[in-house]
């Protein structure tokens, strides 16, 4: 990460834990955030390698397309923030939020996703509670997944994705850690 981007990220980690946001998300899952613990190696920013679905053949789907984009910012009480976009995205015509066509707003929604909430972790699942999240039938929603941790790279796996499950995909979401 370059020098110019480094104050920029601090910025966003501390209003990570300082907004209303971040205490909200605290409020809502205070029973999980004080049975569950976040792993010290979860703390911190990481930026999107790839998200996936990967179904029972082995085929996958980049569901942001090639080279998607985020960020995961999570702090030491495990309260986080997360947002992925697809790389390229086509703006509305209008240059109006409210004025999009149909098919502007089904590539807008599905061309990103972004939720907040709590997470945390033990040596075999990562536990996430979702306060808010861009995909509303995820308002509100927990769950466990496995994951791993290799050097700088965090994989977990999605077991219902939201676009693809029918098909009995699984999600494969890899992220690797942000230095200065």
């Amino acid at each position: 990460m370059s020098r110019a981007k480094f104050p920029l990220l601090i910025a966003c980690l501390a209003l990570a834990t300082a907004s209303p946001f971040a205490a909200a998300a605290q409020e809502a899952t205070q029973p999980q955030a004080t049975a569950m613990t976040v792993p010290r190696q979860l703390v911190g920013a990481w930026t999107l390698v790839r998200c996936d679905n990967v179904y029972p053949d082995g085929h996958r789907v980049e569901l942001y397309g090639p080279h998607p984009e985020g960020m995961w910012l999570i702090n030491a009480q495990g309260d986080y923030m997360m947002q992925i976009v697809r790389a390229r995205r086509m703006p509305f015509a209008a240059n109006d939020k409210s004025k999009g066509t149909p098919d502007e707003y089904r590539a807008a929604s599905m061309d990103s996703n972004a939720h907040y909430g709590h997470v945390s972790a033990d040596a075999n699942a990562m536990h996430s509670a979702i306060v808010h999240a861009t995909f509303p039938n995820w308002d509100g929603k927990s769950g466990d997944s496995k994951y791993t941790i290799s050097g700088d790279e965090l994989t977990y796996t999605v077991a219902k994705p939201s676009s693809g499950a029918a098909e009995g995909a699984h999600g494969e979401v890899v992220w690797r850690r942000v230095h200065d």
